[in-house]
């Protein structure tokens, strides 16, 4: 069975160039245009992991992350940030807030799949 992958980010392009790398690797694709988005479209079913964007409007992705580990379901689920967002603080944010990894924007598809790779158990 594929395993289900959240990506969030208000990028539609974003969106798409993640989605076409995680589905090429056999992973079946949820998509969320901000955190509001994403967080009404997590509504039970299993979610193996989640990609988020940083800066997004109605609800940033720290935000997100804070809001996601709340959620009983959903609170092991792993996180990683997609984002323009370098700075040391940022990231010691995200990880504060629960993300498990931290890949910045422009990527390489190979390398977010080997951040998914780790972090999705087969």
């Amino acid at each position: 069975m594929a395993k289900n992958v959240l990506v969030v980010d208000d990028s539609s392009s974003v969106r798409q160039v993640v989605g076409i790398a995680l589905k090429s690797a056999g992973y079946d694709v949820i998509e969320a245009s901000d955190g509001k988005d994403a967080l009404n479209k997590l509504t039970g079913q299993k979610v193996h992991l989640i990609i988020s964007d940083v800066n997004m409007p109605n609800m940033d992705g720290i935000t997100f992350v804070k809001e996601v580990k709340k959620l009983a379901s959903y609170k092991f689920t792993p996180i990683i940030m997609l984002t323009t967002e370098s700075q040391a603080s940022k990231k010691a944010e995200g990880q504060a807030a629960g993300a498990k990894a931290w890949v910045v924007k422009p990527f390489q598809p190979a390398q977010m799949l080997a951040a998914v790779s780790k972090l999705i158990l087969p």
